[in-house]
Protein backbone atom coordinates (compact mmCIF):
# COMPACT_ATOMS: atom_id res chain seq x y z
CA UNK A 1 0.00 0.00 0.00
CA UNK A 2 1.32 3.43 -0.95
CA UNK A 3 1.86 6.04 1.72
CA UNK A 4 -0.79 8.37 0.31
CA UNK A 5 -3.34 5.51 0.45
CA UNK A 6 -2.54 4.98 4.14
CA UNK A 7 -2.85 8.69 4.79
CA UNK A 8 -6.23 8.74 3.06
CA UNK A 9 -7.49 5.84 5.16
CA UNK A 10 -6.24 7.47 8.33
CA UNK A 11 -7.92 10.71 7.27
CA UNK A 12 -11.24 8.91 6.90
CA UNK A 13 -10.77 7.32 10.33
CA UNK A 14 -10.15 10.78 11.80
CA UNK A 15 -13.34 12.06 10.17
CA UNK A 16 -15.32 9.13 11.53
CA UNK A 17 -13.83 9.68 15.00
CA UNK A 18 -15.21 13.22 14.95
CA UNK A 19 -18.62 12.02 13.71
CA UNK A 20 -18.75 9.32 16.39
CA UNK A 21 -17.82 11.93 19.01
CA UNK A 22 -20.54 14.27 17.78
CA UNK A 23 -23.11 11.46 17.93
CA UNK A 24 -22.01 10.41 21.44
CA UNK A 25 -22.33 14.01 22.64
CA UNK A 26 -25.73 14.34 20.97
CA UNK A 27 -26.85 11.11 22.62
CA UNK A 28 -25.52 12.27 26.01
CA UNK A 29 -27.47 15.54 25.70
CA UNK A 30 -30.65 13.55 25.10
CA UNK A 31 -29.91 11.32 28.10
CA UNK A 32 -29.46 14.46 30.24
CA UNK A 33 -32.93 15.60 29.20
CA UNK A 34 -34.31 12.15 30.01
CA UNK A 35 -32.65 12.41 33.44
CA UNK A 36 -34.44 15.72 34.14
CA UNK A 37 -37.77 14.17 33.22
CA UNK A 38 -37.11 11.12 35.38
CA UNK A 39 -36.14 13.32 38.34
CA UNK A 40 -39.43 15.24 38.08
CA UNK A 41 -41.35 11.97 37.89
CA UNK A 42 -39.40 10.40 40.75
CA UNK A 43 -38.24 7.54 38.50
CA UNK A 44 -34.91 5.74 38.99
CA UNK A 45 -32.27 7.00 36.60
CA UNK A 46 -30.81 3.55 35.94
CA UNK A 47 -33.13 1.15 34.11
CA UNK A 48 -31.39 -2.21 33.53
CA UNK A 49 -34.30 -3.55 31.46
CA UNK A 50 -34.12 -0.61 29.08
CA UNK A 51 -30.34 -1.03 28.83
CA UNK A 52 -30.69 -4.73 27.94
CA UNK A 53 -33.33 -3.93 25.31
CA UNK A 54 -31.01 -1.39 23.67
CA UNK A 55 -28.08 -3.83 23.67
CA UNK A 56 -30.22 -6.59 22.16
CA UNK A 57 -31.39 -4.25 19.42
CA UNK A 58 -27.81 -3.26 18.63
CA UNK A 59 -26.69 -6.90 18.46
CA UNK A 60 -29.53 -7.68 16.06
CA UNK A 61 -28.50 -4.76 13.84
CA UNK A 62 -24.80 -5.63 13.92
CA UNK A 63 -23.45 -6.77 10.55
CA UNK A 64 -19.78 -6.82 11.67
CA UNK A 65 -16.89 -6.75 11.63
CA UNK A 66 -17.18 -5.74 15.32
CA UNK A 67 -17.93 -8.89 17.41
CA UNK A 68 -21.12 -8.74 19.45
CA UNK A 69 -19.18 -9.05 22.72
CA UNK A 70 -17.01 -6.06 21.84
CA UNK A 71 -20.07 -4.14 20.66
CA UNK A 72 -21.81 -4.67 24.01
CA UNK A 73 -18.68 -3.62 25.91
CA UNK A 74 -18.41 -0.39 23.90
CA UNK A 75 -22.04 0.57 24.40
CA UNK A 76 -22.08 -0.38 28.07
CA UNK A 77 -19.27 2.16 28.50
CA UNK A 78 -21.31 4.78 26.65
CA UNK A 79 -24.39 4.01 28.75
CA UNK A 80 -22.42 4.16 31.99
CA UNK A 81 -20.75 7.48 31.14
CA UNK A 82 -24.14 9.02 30.33
CA UNK A 83 -25.55 7.80 33.65
CA UNK A 84 -22.59 9.31 35.52
CA UNK A 85 -23.18 12.64 33.77
CA UNK A 86 -26.85 12.48 34.80
CA UNK A 87 -25.81 11.95 38.41
CA UNK A 88 -23.31 14.83 38.23
CA UNK A 89 -26.02 17.11 36.85
CA UNK A 90 -28.29 16.32 39.78
CA UNK A 91 -25.48 16.70 42.33
CA UNK A 92 -24.38 20.06 40.88
CA UNK A 93 -27.97 21.31 40.94
CA UNK A 94 -28.18 20.92 44.73
CA UNK A 95 -28.52 24.20 46.63
CA UNK A 96 -25.61 23.17 48.90
CA UNK A 97 -23.35 22.38 45.93
CA UNK A 98 -20.12 24.30 45.42
CA UNK A 99 -20.99 24.34 41.69
CA UNK A 100 -24.22 26.14 42.52
CA UNK A 101 -22.57 28.70 44.83
CA UNK A 102 -18.83 29.22 44.55
CA UNK A 103 -18.30 31.45 47.58
CA UNK A 104 -18.22 30.05 51.10
CA UNK A 105 -21.31 30.36 53.28
CA UNK A 106 -20.58 32.20 56.50
CA UNK A 107 -22.74 31.11 59.44
CA UNK A 108 -23.28 33.92 61.92
CA UNK A 109 -23.86 32.98 65.56
CA UNK A 110 -24.44 36.18 67.52
CA UNK A 111 -21.58 37.92 65.75
CA UNK A 112 -19.22 34.95 65.54
CA UNK A 113 -18.55 34.18 61.88
CA UNK A 114 -18.09 30.48 61.21
CA UNK A 115 -16.45 29.63 57.90
CA UNK A 116 -14.46 32.85 57.44
CA UNK A 117 -11.08 31.08 57.44
CA UNK A 118 -10.40 31.25 61.18
CA UNK A 119 -11.23 28.05 63.12
CA UNK A 120 -13.78 28.42 65.92
CA UNK A 121 -14.72 26.07 68.74
CA UNK A 122 -17.68 24.55 70.55
CA UNK A 123 -17.16 23.08 74.02
CA UNK A 124 -19.41 21.91 76.82
CA UNK A 125 -20.69 18.89 78.72
CA UNK A 126 -22.20 15.88 77.01
CA UNK A 127 -25.39 16.27 79.04
CA UNK A 128 -26.80 19.11 81.13
CA UNK A 129 -26.96 17.79 84.68
CA UNK A 130 -27.21 20.91 86.85
CA UNK A 131 -26.85 24.67 86.78
CA UNK A 132 -23.58 24.49 88.75
CA UNK A 133 -22.10 21.92 86.37
CA UNK A 134 -22.89 23.95 83.25
CA UNK A 135 -21.78 27.23 84.82
CA UNK A 136 -18.37 25.83 85.77
CA UNK A 137 -17.71 24.77 82.17
CA UNK A 138 -19.15 28.00 80.75
CA UNK A 139 -16.86 30.14 82.90
CA UNK A 140 -13.86 28.16 81.66
CA UNK A 141 -14.99 28.63 78.06
CA UNK A 142 -15.51 32.36 78.53
CA UNK A 143 -12.09 32.78 80.19
CA UNK A 144 -10.51 31.60 76.93
CA UNK A 145 -12.31 34.24 74.88
CA UNK A 146 -14.60 31.64 73.31
CA UNK A 147 -18.30 32.20 72.76
CA UNK A 148 -20.08 28.87 72.16
CA UNK A 149 -21.37 26.46 74.79
CA UNK A 150 -22.79 23.02 73.98
CA UNK A 151 -24.90 20.85 76.23
CA UNK A 152 -27.32 17.98 75.78
CA UNK A 153 -30.83 18.51 77.13
CA UNK A 154 -32.39 15.74 75.03
CA UNK A 155 -30.19 12.66 74.83
CA UNK A 156 -31.01 9.93 72.28
CA UNK A 157 -29.30 6.92 73.87
CA UNK A 158 -28.75 3.38 72.64
CA UNK A 159 -30.36 1.94 75.77
CA UNK A 160 -33.76 3.18 76.96
CA UNK A 161 -32.49 2.82 80.53
CA UNK A 162 -29.61 5.30 80.11
CA UNK A 163 -29.93 8.95 81.13
CA UNK A 164 -32.15 10.66 78.54
CA UNK A 165 -31.47 14.26 79.55
CA UNK A 166 -33.40 16.90 81.49
CA UNK A 167 -35.39 18.02 78.45
CA UNK A 168 -36.86 21.52 78.62
CA UNK A 169 -35.42 22.05 82.09
CA UNK A 170 -31.96 21.41 80.62
CA UNK A 171 -32.57 24.05 77.95
CA UNK A 172 -33.60 26.53 80.63
CA UNK A 173 -30.36 25.87 82.52
CA UNK A 174 -28.34 26.43 79.35
CA UNK A 175 -30.20 29.67 78.67
CA UNK A 176 -29.70 30.93 82.22
CA UNK A 177 -25.97 30.24 82.07
CA UNK A 178 -25.72 31.79 78.61
CA UNK A 179 -27.43 34.97 79.80
CA UNK A 180 -25.02 35.22 82.73
CA UNK A 181 -21.86 34.57 80.71
CA UNK A 182 -22.72 35.97 77.28
CA UNK A 183 -22.18 32.65 75.54
CA UNK A 184 -24.21 31.20 72.65
CA UNK A 185 -25.99 27.88 73.20
CA UNK A 186 -25.68 24.83 70.94
CA UNK A 187 -28.12 22.07 71.86
CA UNK A 188 -29.57 19.00 70.19
CA UNK A 189 -33.25 18.77 69.34
CA UNK A 190 -34.54 15.30 68.51
CA UNK A 191 -38.16 15.77 67.42
CA UNK A 192 -39.94 18.39 65.28
CA UNK A 193 -42.48 18.99 68.07
CA UNK A 194 -39.74 20.20 70.44
CA UNK A 195 -38.14 22.57 67.96
CA UNK A 196 -40.37 25.63 68.18
CA UNK A 197 -40.33 25.82 71.98
CA UNK A 198 -36.56 25.20 72.03
CA UNK A 199 -35.76 28.18 69.80
CA UNK A 200 -36.36 30.50 72.76
CA UNK A 201 -33.45 28.93 74.63
CA UNK A 202 -30.82 28.06 72.02
CA UNK A 203 -28.78 29.85 69.38
CA UNK A 204 -27.74 26.85 67.25
CA UNK A 205 -29.96 23.83 66.64
CA UNK A 206 -27.94 20.62 66.69
CA UNK A 207 -29.29 17.67 64.72
CA UNK A 208 -27.44 14.62 65.95
CA UNK A 209 -26.04 11.63 64.10
CA UNK A 210 -29.04 9.43 64.89
CA UNK A 211 -31.38 12.03 63.40
CA UNK A 212 -29.43 12.93 60.28
CA UNK A 213 -32.13 11.32 58.17
CA UNK A 214 -35.07 12.36 60.31
CA UNK A 215 -36.48 14.18 57.30
CA UNK A 216 -39.39 15.82 59.11
CA UNK A 217 -36.95 17.28 61.66
CA UNK A 218 -34.65 18.47 58.86
CA UNK A 219 -37.51 20.19 57.06
CA UNK A 220 -38.74 21.78 60.28
CA UNK A 221 -35.24 23.09 61.05
CA UNK A 222 -35.12 24.52 57.55
CA UNK A 223 -38.28 26.52 58.12
CA UNK A 224 -36.71 28.60 60.92
CA UNK A 225 -34.04 31.27 60.58
CA UNK A 226 -31.71 29.67 63.13
CA UNK A 227 -28.23 28.19 62.48
CA UNK A 228 -28.15 24.39 62.35
CA UNK A 229 -25.25 22.11 63.29
CA UNK A 230 -25.88 18.92 61.30
CA UNK A 231 -23.92 15.84 62.34
CA UNK A 232 -23.08 13.02 59.96
CA UNK A 233 -24.90 9.76 60.63
CA UNK A 234 -23.12 6.76 62.10
CA UNK A 235 -23.13 4.89 58.79
CA UNK A 236 -23.97 7.67 56.35
CA UNK A 237 -22.12 8.20 53.10
CA UNK A 238 -21.02 11.74 52.28
CA UNK A 239 -23.65 11.83 49.53
CA UNK A 240 -26.37 11.01 52.07
CA UNK A 241 -24.93 13.62 54.44
CA UNK A 242 -24.98 16.30 51.74
CA UNK A 243 -28.55 15.43 50.80
CA UNK A 244 -29.59 15.71 54.46
CA UNK A 245 -28.26 19.27 54.42
CA UNK A 246 -30.18 19.86 51.19
CA UNK A 247 -33.42 19.07 53.02
CA UNK A 248 -32.72 22.01 55.35
CA UNK A 249 -31.61 24.42 52.64
CA UNK A 250 -34.57 23.51 50.42
CA UNK A 251 -36.86 24.98 53.09
CA UNK A 252 -35.01 28.30 53.07
CA UNK A 253 -32.34 28.01 55.79
CA UNK A 254 -28.76 27.98 54.48
CA UNK A 255 -27.16 28.69 57.86
CA UNK A 256 -25.80 25.15 58.24
CA UNK A 257 -22.60 23.81 59.78
CA UNK A 258 -21.73 20.28 58.70
CA UNK A 259 -20.10 18.19 61.43
CA UNK A 260 -18.00 15.08 60.87
CA UNK A 261 -18.26 13.01 64.07
CA UNK A 262 -16.85 9.65 63.05
CA UNK A 263 -18.47 6.70 61.34
CA UNK A 264 -18.95 3.11 62.43
CA UNK A 265 -16.38 0.64 61.12
CA UNK A 266 -14.95 -2.67 62.33
CA UNK A 267 -12.22 -0.83 64.28
CA UNK A 268 -12.57 -0.95 68.07
CA UNK A 269 -9.53 1.07 69.14
CA UNK A 270 -11.75 4.16 68.98
CA UNK A 271 -15.45 4.66 69.63
CA UNK A 272 -15.94 5.50 65.95
CA UNK A 273 -13.56 6.04 63.05
CA UNK A 274 -12.80 9.69 62.32
CA UNK A 275 -13.13 10.17 58.56
CA UNK A 276 -10.69 13.05 58.30
CA UNK A 277 -10.86 12.97 54.49
CA UNK A 278 -14.52 14.01 54.78
CA UNK A 279 -13.44 17.55 55.66
CA UNK A 280 -11.70 18.51 52.38
CA UNK A 281 -14.27 16.55 50.34
CA UNK A 282 -17.19 18.38 51.96
CA UNK A 283 -15.36 21.69 51.51
CA UNK A 284 -14.92 20.92 47.80
CA UNK A 285 -18.42 19.57 47.20
CA UNK A 286 -20.37 22.14 49.24
CA UNK A 287 -20.10 25.80 50.23
CA UNK A 288 -20.98 25.08 53.87
CA UNK A 289 -18.57 25.31 56.84
CA UNK A 290 -17.35 22.00 58.27
CA UNK A 291 -16.68 21.12 61.91
CA UNK A 292 -15.10 18.03 63.45
CA UNK A 293 -16.35 16.53 66.72
CA UNK A 294 -13.22 14.92 68.13
CA UNK A 295 -14.97 13.57 71.23
CA UNK A 296 -17.57 11.35 69.58
CA UNK A 297 -15.32 10.34 66.70
CA UNK A 298 -12.63 8.96 69.00
CA UNK A 299 -14.18 8.42 72.44
CA UNK A 300 -10.63 8.77 73.83
CA UNK A 301 -9.31 11.76 75.73
CA UNK A 302 -5.69 10.75 75.02
CA UNK A 303 -6.04 11.44 71.28
CA UNK A 304 -8.34 14.47 71.29
CA UNK A 305 -5.44 16.85 70.75
CA UNK A 306 -3.81 15.18 67.71
CA UNK A 307 -7.17 14.63 66.02
CA UNK A 308 -8.13 18.26 66.63
CA UNK A 309 -4.83 19.36 65.11
CA UNK A 310 -5.48 17.07 62.14
CA UNK A 311 -8.94 18.58 61.67
CA UNK A 312 -7.55 22.10 61.58
CA UNK A 313 -4.68 21.03 59.32
CA UNK A 314 -7.04 19.68 56.65
CA UNK A 315 -9.15 22.83 56.64
CA UNK A 316 -11.93 22.30 59.18
CA UNK A 317 -13.75 25.49 60.15
CA UNK A 318 -13.92 24.41 63.75
CA UNK A 319 -13.60 21.73 66.40
CA UNK A 320 -16.15 20.44 68.89
CA UNK A 321 -15.31 18.59 72.12
CA UNK A 322 -16.85 17.75 75.48
CA UNK A 323 -15.84 19.18 78.87
CA UNK A 324 -17.19 18.30 82.32
CA UNK A 325 -16.15 19.62 85.76
CA UNK A 326 -15.92 16.08 87.13
CA UNK A 327 -16.15 13.44 84.36
CA UNK A 328 -15.96 10.57 86.85
CA UNK A 329 -19.51 11.33 88.02
CA UNK A 330 -20.94 12.35 84.64
CA UNK A 331 -24.33 10.85 83.83
CA UNK A 332 -23.32 10.10 80.26
CA UNK A 333 -20.09 9.43 78.33
CA UNK A 334 -17.91 9.86 81.42
CA UNK A 335 -14.78 8.34 79.90
CA UNK A 336 -14.53 10.67 76.91
CA UNK A 337 -15.06 14.09 78.51
CA UNK A 338 -12.15 16.34 79.50
CA UNK A 339 -12.06 17.84 82.95
CA UNK A 340 -11.30 21.56 83.19
CA UNK A 341 -7.51 21.29 83.74
CA UNK A 342 -7.32 18.94 80.74
CA UNK A 343 -9.45 21.40 78.79
CA UNK A 344 -7.05 24.23 79.70
CA UNK A 345 -4.09 22.22 78.45
CA UNK A 346 -5.94 21.06 75.32
CA UNK A 347 -6.90 24.58 74.29
CA UNK A 348 -3.46 26.02 75.03
CA UNK A 349 -1.88 23.40 72.75
CA UNK A 350 -4.44 24.07 70.02
CA UNK A 351 -3.69 27.79 70.19
CA UNK A 352 0.03 27.09 69.98
CA UNK A 353 -0.55 24.83 66.95
CA UNK A 354 -2.69 27.41 65.19
CA UNK A 355 -0.17 30.18 65.82
CA UNK A 356 2.65 28.01 64.51
CA UNK A 357 0.74 26.97 61.39
CA UNK A 358 -0.79 30.32 60.61
CA UNK A 359 -4.45 29.45 61.25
Amino acid sequence: MKKHDLDNLRGRVDELNVKVLELINERTSLVQEIGKVKEKQGVNRYDPIREREMLNALVESNNGPVPNGVLEQIFKGIFMSALEIQEDDIKNALLVSRKRKAEDTIVNVNGLEIGNGTPSFIFGPCAVESYEQVLAVAESIKSKGLTMLRGGAYKPRTSPYDFQGLGLEGLKILKRVADETGLSVVAEIITPSHLEEALEYIDVVQIGARNMQNFELLKEAGSFNKPVLLKRGLAATLDEFIHAAEYIVSKGNSQIILCERGIRTYERATRNTLDISAVPILKQETHLPVYVDVTHSTGRKDILLPTAKAAIAVGADGVMAEVHPDPAVALSDAAQQMDIPQFDEFYAEIQKFMNTHGS
